[in-house]
């Protein structure tokens, strides 16, 4: 095994980690559904309103970047890597 795919290997493990817990972190989305609807429940709020300003949004993002990164180093690792590696010899 060669160190780069080691080196690879751990950050792709933290990171996944990373977006486990990031994961954990975020609130469940609640369905308006036949009990909201009788009971009153009203969709207008300030923090309805102001979405993109919440700290889930920014979790959101945040796992969404995590989970690029994490497929970016495994295509590389896999086979960007690989390929350098037998153009050298």
């Amino acid at each position: 095994m060669e160190i780069y795919e080691i080196v690879c290997g751990a950050i792709v493990l933290l990171v996944c980690i990373l977006i486990v817990i990031l994961c954990m972190m975020q609130d469940q989305k609640q369905d308006q559904n036949m009990t909201s609807a009788l009971g009153g429940g009203s969709n207008d709020s300030f923090y309805k309103n102001n979405e993109s300003n919440t700290r889930d949004v920014a979790l959101q993002k945040l796992t969404r970047n995590l989970g690029i990164i994490a497929v970016l180093i495994l295509i590389a690792m896999n086979i960007v890597v690989p390929l350098i590696m037998n153009m050298s010899k």
